[in-house]
């Protein structure tokens, strides 16, 4: 039986991502009368779920975890109560095939996931403020790490006069993110807009960015009419106010969905070690040609990494950003990890002995 002519390609829910993998996964709960529904929008305890019978409100109060990873997020599948409940609840949700998360900002060492099911994570760039590349690449170690492909999106790209220009904010940003698709946009002129719709026509498309980054406006143009609510940015930095307030799923005319978040001041890494060697490939690569295979790319001989930098073939910032990112993720993962934490520590009382000994070396030559 060919795809087009399958229960499932038929299904009222395809449109949001319905696939014979969901409805595997879903019969032990269609077994009890439960039905499907993906969640399109979540707001303190409660949940708008779009199924077959259309968009119900339900309470989340039995999908209520300890783990915070573990609650309830705009694209998840979820498993809600049949016609007649009043409230009508979500009894479970499906296991995530992929998950975008970032570390919250308390003191605590939690995660939260701000979008589920993901298959390309967006990350939308504003040319009408300075490049800020160290964001560019924290925010692409987090969407490697969630299992999506990254996509960049330089938005606003009307405002720079001209191609030569743009031709190298473009080669700057894919120096920054190798192996990752980098495409300027303009909703403005409409200029490389249909290749962004023909990324996000297939799977669930998550947007990510700064406030002001035009995320909203590159929604509705994707959407075809004006669903988000857009502020002008200040002239002064390029940020805006956060125009959405909360993370909606939205089915796209050309086809796939389309996950809208608001804008992030804060990206914390949370436990994206694999992700941060995604963003720094390069660097990954040399370092297996290193003389040692623990070398910290800082003083020791027989360096590749250091090498490079001197070659003119790495750029320092980026060597020096992969430190600040591998550093972080290592103290983000040891406040929930005992054996890393002690690691850490011996590592540290290493490095401090090798200095000193170093010193004693040095003042013994000058005596």
């Amino acid at each position: 039986m060919s795809s087009s002519s399958s229960p499932v390609s038929s299904h009222p829910l395809s449109a949001y991502g319905w696939d014979d993998g969901w409805a595997a996964a879903f019969a032990p709960c269609a077994a009890r009368g439960l039905l499907p529904g993906r969640v399109v929008r979540v707001d303190r305890g409660q949940c708008d779920v779009v199924t077959a019978a259309g968009t119900v409100r339900a309470d989340t109060e039995f999908v209520v975890p300890r783990d915070p990873m573990k609650v309830v997020c705009t694209g998840d599948w979820a498993a809600v109560d049949p016609e007649g409940g009043d409230p009508r609840y979500v009894r479970t949700l499906l296991p995530r095939r992929t998950a975008f998360v970032r570390s919250t900002s308390s003191k605590r060492s939690e995660g939260q996931v701000l979008a589920a099911n993901v298959d390309h994570a967006i990350v939308a760039v504003s040319l009408a403020a300075e490049l800020d590349l160290a964001r560019v690449e924290r925010f692409l170690a987090l969407a490697w790490e969630s299992g999506a492909q990254p996509l960049v999106v330089l938005t606003k790209a009307d405002v720079v006069p001209d191609a030569t220009g743009l031709s190298y904010l473009v080669q700057d940003v894919e120096t920054t993110a190798p192996g990752v698709p980098v495409l300027p946009v303009s909703a403005l002129t409409g200029a490389g807009l249909d290749t962004v719709a023909a990324v996000v026509a297939h799977g669930t498309s998550v947007l990510l960015g700064q406030s002001g980054a035009g995320k909203s406006t590159l929604a509705n143009a994707l959407l075809g009419e004006d669903v988000m609510d857009v502020r002008a940015t200040r002239d002064a930095d390029g940020k805006g106010r956060h125009t959405t307030t909360t993370r909606n799923l939205l089915v796209l005319p050309g086809g796939g969905v389309l996950i809208d978040t608001p804008g992030l001041r804060g990206v914390g890494l949370w436990d994206a070690g694999t992700g941060v060697g995604q963003v720094f490939s390069e660097i990954e690569e040399l370092a297996e040609r290193c003389r040692f295979h623990d070398c910290a790319h800082g003083s020791e001989p027989g360096c590749a990494v250091l090498a490079a930098i001197e070659a003119g073939a790495l750029p320092e910032r980026r060597l020096e950003s992969y430190r600040k990112l591998v550093r972080e993720n290592q103290w983000i993962v040891a406040k929930t990890d005992a054996r890393l934490r002690a690691e850490i520590r011996r590592d540290w009382k290493r490095k401090g002995a090798q200095g000193r000994a170093a010193m004693e070396a040095k003042r013994g030559r000058l005596r």
